[in-house]
């Protein structure tokens, strides 16, 4: 078994080994924040589009089915009520007025949806939060080697300068 840098598992480090392996991690994570970022900018933009389409969607049905149902209700409301036809033709406009309202509310309520989507400013808070802690870290401490005993690194630096 080895660790990642391919050194074998229980073998100390250099520092310059440690930094690397240290620096490789913060650039992986730095990517995958950005990766992390576009993929939910991504999300947001197809809900905005999602919604654009809906209003456009709403707004053609409704020209292409106006007169139609201009027609069929000011004669049903002529035929239940007896009343001039202008005024079924006024109260049919009226009712056209009033369902056009009821989808713009619907579509403002999706549009704002699509605008309150917090994707980039969680990825921003996430990065914020990473950063603080890699500026609190400290490194683990070392337990205490025994007097007699002097590590094996020391050992070879002694012996080469003597």
């Amino acid at each position: 078994m080895s660790a990642p840098d391919g050194s074998p598992v229980g073998a100390e480090r250099s520092i310059g080994q440690l930094f690397a392996s240290a620096t490789a991690d913060m650039s992986t994570l730095v990517h995958d924040e950005i990766a992390l970022a576009k993929a939910q900018l991504k999300q947001d933009v197809k809900r905005g589009a999602t919604s654009g389409g809906a209003f456009t969607a709403a707004g053609v049905l409704l020209l292409f089915s106006l007169p139609m149902l201009n027609f069929a209700l000011a004669y049903g409301i002529r035929t239940w009520s007896d009343w001039n036809l202008a005024l079924c033709f006024l109260l049919s406009f009226a009712a056209n007025v009033l369902i056009a309202a009821v989808l713009a509310l619907i579509g403002i309520v999706f549009a704002k949806k699509a605008k309150k989507g917090r994707g980039p400013q969680k990825v921003a808070a996430s990065v914020k939060e990473t950063a603080g802690v890699l500026q609190k870290a400290k490194p683990h401490p070392r337990p205490e080697l025994p007097g007699d005993r002097v590590p094996q690194a020391v050992e070879a630096v002694a012996r080469s300068s003597s």
